[in-house]
């Protein structure tokens, strides 16, 4: 839930703020800066609550630490990289495709009642998943629209 409303708190901030400084609203602009402040308030929680996260693996996955740390050095990366015009393409493709991959680790969580701030067993559970998948689903859309997708305003 806190991701979503950096998200759309950001977005109509750098509305508001684009606006003010350019006479007009600019919501590609506005779309990559919520875009990469939501990945880089997420990141925070991959070294805040690196243990508690790990849980979020299955077992079966090794190096989960290692991968926790990645995955946050990663979000961080691509809140950079979808303002590179050279590489914002790319970036947005391998965004696309990490918030399908993180997918699994959210429901294995739900499953399992992982609590990721704590550690615990006693996260939402499968009710998460309500709200969850359509976050993801927001996601993907988010990044296709203000990332991938050609406009005429693309040029930001």
């Amino acid at each position: 839930m806190k991701p979503l409303i950096v998200l759309l708190t950001v977005f109509c901030l750098s509305l508001l703020a684009t606006k003010i400084f350019n006479k007009r609203v600019n919501f590609l602009l506005s779309g990559k800066i919520a875009l990469a402040v939501m990945l880089v308030f997420t990141s925070i929680a991959h070294f805040m609550f690196t243990q508690p996260m790990a849980m979020m693996l299955p077992d079966f996955i090794p190096s989960k630490t290692a991968i926790i740390y990645f995955t946050g050095f990663l979000e961080i990366a691509a809140a950079i990289g979808i303002f590179i015009p050279k590489i914002r393409h790319w970036v947005g493709v391998l965004l696309i495709a990490f918030f399908i991959l993180i997918l699994p680790a959210n429901i294995y969580a739900a499953i399992n009642n992982i609590n990721y701030e704590t550690g615990n067993t006693d996260g939402p559970g499968i009710s998460y998943l309500w709200f969850r998948i359509p976050f993801q689903i927001l996601l993907i859309a988010w990044t296709y629209f203000f990332v991938l997708k050609k406009s005429k305003f693309s040029k930001v």
